[in-house]
């Protein structure tokens, strides 16, 4: 209860609990508003705090089973926190302008990094000196355009599991194909907004770069939490692998190679041997029989 309202209290400070003007709600966010005041609707933080922790908890099991989560965030305000934090998690991110069809048409944009990953592998290893000047300066502003959209997201091969947005109203083309191709998608809803469109939404102000800076922060300690206990399970299965066999353990199985061995040897010797067959006088091609067509003499 303690480490809720100390919660509660850092979102308070944060202004996570200011929304939009009235006339702009949706009510559909009708449960999550707390009250009105000077015109302008104030979110209800015991429903922050319920939908944070439901969120952390959901993207911490996912981090802990291996997967990936996409963070999308092309907000002014936004952009420098989520790629930060996405990049301590080693997380891929999107933080410049969602590209259409980047994750239904995800093979075509994996085309574009690879090209991307080429272009940055021939100016590493010096290729790129054998080319003109003009081709090298067209390959160098391709290759800065595409880092600038597509670098987030390099180092992922496939589809991510899950796609956390910072604004599902402003990013609602990634939310429409994250939601075609059943992935799960976790958001930050204003009262301007419908809660109903993402699996887990944390209704919060997704304007102010502090509430959209704690909110973020701590999904972002929830995630490395879950890759923290992956990591840990992966060590204790390494060290139990190593763990020498003990002496007995050895000479049983020595005992069990040399029986199959004798097994493998009286099988070989009691096999009856295979005899070679022998073509007959008559076989096909042999001599003429006595008697036959021209055997006297003429």
């Amino acid at each position: 209860m303690e480490n809720n309202t100390s919660l509660q209290q850092q979102l308070l400070e944060a202004g996570v609990h200011f929304g939009h003007l009235r006339k702009k709600w949706n009510p559909k966010m009708l449960p999550y508003i707390f009250a009105e005041k000077k015109g302008i609707h104030i979110i209800d933080l015991n429903k922050t705090v319920e939908g944070l922790q439901e969120t952390a908890a959901a993207l911490k099991s996912i981090a802990k089973s291996g997967k990936k989560i996409m963070f999308v965030a092309t907000k002014k305000q936004a952009k420098e926190i989520v790629a930060d934090c996405a990049q301590k998690i080693n997380m891929p991110f999107v933080t410049e302008r969602w590209l259409g069809g980047m994750l239904t048409n995800f093979n075509t944009v994996r085309k574009s990094v690879k090209k991307m990953q080429s272009i940055e592998k021939m100016l590493n290893d010096g290729s790129i000196d054998n080319l003109t000047k003009k081709e090298r300066l067209t390959l160098t502003r391709d290759k800065e355009k595409m880092e600038k959209v597509l670098g987030g997201i390099a180092q992922i091969s496939r589809v991510p599991a899950a796609l956390f947005l910072v604004d599902i109203g402003h990013e609602h083309i990634a939310l429409a194909e994250a939601k075609r191709l059943g992935i799960t998608t976790f958001g930050m809803v204003d009262t301007n907004c419908d809660p109903n469109k993402v699996e887990f939404a944390i209704p919060a102000n997704d304007d102010a770069t502090k509430s959209i800076a704690i909110i973020v922060n701590y999904i972002t300690a929830a995630i490395a939490e879950g890759l923290a206990e992956r990591q840990a399970e992966k060590d204790e299965d390494d060290s139990a692998s190593d763990i020498e066999e003990s002496p007995e353990a050895k000479a049983a199985r020595f005992e069990q190679k040399v029986g199959e061995g004798d097994d493998r040897g009286k099988r070989t010797k009691g096999a009856a041997p295979t005899k070679r067959r022998v073509a007959g006088p008559g076989a096909g091609g042999g001599a003429r029989r006595p008697g036959g067509p021209g055997a006297g003499p003429r």
